[in-house]
């Protein structure tokens, strides 16, 4: 430790990978300490793994961004240049921009409440919650009755019993 450059807000300094995470790498700095860069902060481009961009022992440049409780923040996409228009032919940094655009159109209008999918468009149908509750319920009571008559009565057993009758 026999630097004695001081690591102060906005330097940018050159430090050693000694760690990487999942969500940032640690960087060995000159002056012994060690700072964290989040994967946010790792390159201009998205980052999905940061393995894809260091490896434990890369030299690189640091920017310190604060110091805070003993922890210190850094960013190497700080010290990198900005992607300039000549760049963005390449398939990493491709703008969005250049791909041609679909004009705006607007959803038709909603004209009426029959309009959805859960209701039926016909004349007779029901208009009001109430109206397709009634009918609902109507509907189910007719299925029950039905399954009701056609489950176990008929065969002369239940099927909660073990198939004996009393």
């Amino acid at each position: 430790m026999g630097n004695t450059m001081s690591i102060e807000i906005g330097t940018i300094v050159e430090g050693k990978v000694s760690g990487i995470s999942k969500f940032g790498a640690f960087v060995d700095l000159p002056d012994g300490s060690t700072g964290m860069v989040h994967i946010s902060e790792v390159s201009q481009s998205y980052v999905s793994e940061i393995k894809d961009f260091l490896s434990i022992g890369d030299t690189v440049k640091v920017k310190v961004l604060s110091l805070e409780n003993g922890k210190i923040v850094l960013s190497i996409k700080q010290t990198q240049p900005k992607p300039d228009k000549k760049n963005r032919n390449d398939k990493n940094s491709a703008s969005y921009k250049s791909k041609p655009r679909k004009p705006y159109k607007p959803a038709p209008p909603v004209t009426s409440p029959g309009s959805f999918e859960w209701q039926s468009s016909r004349p007779d149908s029901p208009s009001s919650f109430e109206d397709m509750m009634s009918m609902f319920k109507k509907t189910s009571e007719d299925k029950m009755s039905d399954l009701k008559r056609s489950s176990g009565e008929s065969r002369g057993y239940s099927r909660r019993g073990n198939g004996s009758r009393k």
